[in-house]
C-alpha cells in the first residue's frame, strides 16, 4: 500500500494570536475526530497562538488541495459556530506543505508535539524561513 505523508502549516488570518492553548486543544481534538469521520488521517497536530501544524497521511487518491480545504473549512466553521472566539475566525489563504519520507514521520510527530515549547524562543517567521531553507 502506498501512503503519502505531508506536513502542513496553516496560519491564522492576519497572523492574529487567536488560538490560545485551550481553544487550540479543543479545536485540534475536534479536527482529529471529525477528520477521521471524513477520511482524513491526521497523525499529529499542534501549534501556537497564530498557526497550527498537522502531519497528514494521504492515500494516493486523495488530493492535498482538497484535503487542505476540508480541514480549513472544518476548523474555521466549527470555531465560528462554537463561538469560542470574540471575533470571526479565518485562515490565511496561503499554506505551507512539505512531503515527509516514511523514515521521517517520527521526527515530524515529535517536532509538532513540541510546538508550544519551540515558540517560546522562536517566531513563526523564523520557523517558516527554516522550512524554506531546507527545501532550497
Amino acid at each position: 500500500m502506498v501512503l503519502l505523508y505531508v506536513h502542513v502549516i496553516w496560519t491564522v488570518r492576519g497572523r492574529e494570536a487567536l488560538l490560545s492553548k485551550p481553544v487550540r486543544r479543543v479545536m485540534l481534538a475536534h479536527l482529529q475526530k471529525e477528520g477521521e469521520e471524513k477520511g482524513l488521517k491526521v497523525l499529529a497536530a499542534g501549534g501556537a497562538d497564530d498557526h497550527i501544524h498537522c502531519l497528514l497521511q494521504l492515500m494516493p487518491s486523495q488530493n492535498l488541495a482538497q484535503v487542505n480545504r476540508s480541514i480549513r473549512v472544518l476548523t474555521a466553521d466549527w470555531l465560528n459556530e462554537a463561538k469560542l472566539l470574540a471575533t470571526e475566525f479565518a485562515w490565511e489563504e496561503e499554506y505551507f506543505a512539505y512531503s515527509v519520507s516514511p523514515s521521517g514521520v517520527r521526527q515530524v510527530v515529535d517536532f509538532i508535539g513540541k510546538q508550544e515549547e519551540y515558540h517560546l524562543t522562536k517566531s513563526l517567521d523564523h520557523e517558516l524561513d527554516r522550512f524554506k531553507e531546507s527545501i532550497s
